[in-house]
């Protein structure tokens, strides 16, 4: 983690449960070096008191739109314009949904409105909260405004349910506000993301499929996002929401997966096929019901889908080219030989025979393998082994085009 020293960060902490957490988040702040100043709305101030915060930052903590003890009485500006980063943890509904739509009926919404600087919010709330689609379309709307969306994490929340909704856990904001601070490494380029599975439909009911989560796609897309790339996602069905301030394109089937490719590609810098493309589809598809009473046994013919990462990896011009091998065995000989085979600049290797990490799983463990060898990245959870491969992307891909430069 690079050092946050003096940074200065504005910590806007809203009503909910996960208002404890930004105590410790404050802390780690502050322990990577930088000034931490918290504001609070009056439903924060009923889960902790500021006296907290005050503590732990060494700073007055703000509550009050019109104080006239600060800065008499526009303390609100002097602390816009004070502010490397605003970083609102958590956020609840109600804030993203007035942050939306431009409410400054108190201080933090107030000082959203009047910074300049980036803004970024780590929403916390019910997972039935998380996915209604009022809170999905101002979601779209903030990060259609340029501000960062961290989390929210999955997992068991205080009302029991269990799903989407759960801030991220204090190191984890941690980390996304170093690498905030860290270059653009991808600003003005487009990359495109190919994620989860395809279905190959026998009849109107049943399809053929694998076990792909698309998780670790969308994480890539993130990444790339964060990183100051367009990206345009080409995602299979899964059961993850768009991710904010991504072009997202849902497709079924490997051909349809192909042609959003082919047309993406040819505008894209870089390209990450990380869908788990089904290789066969059958050769007739019924127009009805295949009826079980009507068949003792079922046989199927099955015909090669096409190879799409081979077919943009052939495209002149083309762009940097990232495969996958999602193997069982002989993880790293497959891989070398589908960078030849498909002519890859790269190809991201991991052992989906390991039930701990890779399909469905939160972690993955993977190989980068190129033409000089391989490198190894260790278990990680899947959103910060993205930031760390969309990284290395990025550097190979200026290494490529400095080769390039002088070569011409």
């Amino acid at each position: 983690m690079i050092s946050l020293l003096h940074k200065k960060i504005l910590l806007g902490v809203t009503g909910g449960i996960a208002a404890y957490k930004a105590a410790e988040l404050a802390r780690l702040l502050r322990k990577q070096g930088a000034i931490v100043k918290v504001v609070m709305t009056d439903s924060a101030q009923t889960f902790i008191t500021p006296l907290t915060f005050q503590a732990l930052t060494g700073e007055q903590v703000h509550t009050r739109l019109l104080d006239p003890d600060a800065e008499a009485g526009m303390g609100h500006i002097e602390l816009a314009k004070w502010a490397d980063l605003v970083l609102v943890a958590p956020a609840s509904a109600n804030f993203l949904a007035r942050l939306a739509t431009g409410h400054a009926d108190d201080l933090l919404t107030t000082l959203c409105l009047a910074t300049e600087a980036i803004i970024a919010v780590a929403p916390a709330m019910n997972q039935a909260m998380w996915r209604n689609a009022a809170t999905r379309h101002n979601c779209s709307v903030l990060a259609a405004r340029g501000i960062r969306i961290w989390g929210p994490a999955v997992g068991e929340q205080a009302c029991g349910d269990v799903g989407a909704g759960r801030m991220l856990e204090p190191a984890d904001i941690t980390q996304q506000v170093a690498d905030f601070f860290e270059p653009d490494v991808l600003s003005g380029k487009t990359v495109v993301v190919t994620a989860g599975p395809t279905r190959e439909p026998l009849d109107p009911v049943r399809y053929i499929s694998n076990h792909s989560s698309g998780k670790m796609g969308y994480a890539l897309a993130v990444a790339a996002r964060d990183a100051g790339a367009h990206v345009i996602l080409i995602s299979g069905p899964t059961s993850l929401p768009d991710p904010p301030g991504v072009k997202t394109v849902r497709v079924e089937t490997a051909q349809q997966m192909l042609t959003h490719s082919l047309e993406t590609a040819r505008s894209a810098d870089i390209f990450i096929a990380a869908a788990a493309v089904v290789d066969y589809a059958p050769m007739q598809v019924s127009a009805q019901k295949i009826k079980k009473e009507d068949h003792q046994e079922l046989q199927l013919s099955l015909k090669k889908n096409p190879d799409i990462v081979a077919a943009v990896a052939a495209q002149t011009p083309r762009p940097f080219v990232v495969g996958f091998a999602a193997e069982t065995e002989n993880l790293l000989l497959h891989a070398k030989n589908k960078l030849s085979r498909k002519n890859l600049d790269i190809v991201i290797a991991n052992d989906v025979s390991d039930t701990t990490i890779g399909f469905n799983s939160d972690r993955n463990a993977v190989w980068i393998v190129d033409a000089n060898g391989e490198t190894a990245y260790p278990e990680q959870d899947k959103g910060q082994l993205a930031k760390v491969l969309v990284r290395d992307i990025a550097k190979r891909l200026e290494q490529r085009n400095s080769k390039a430069s002088r070569g011409n």
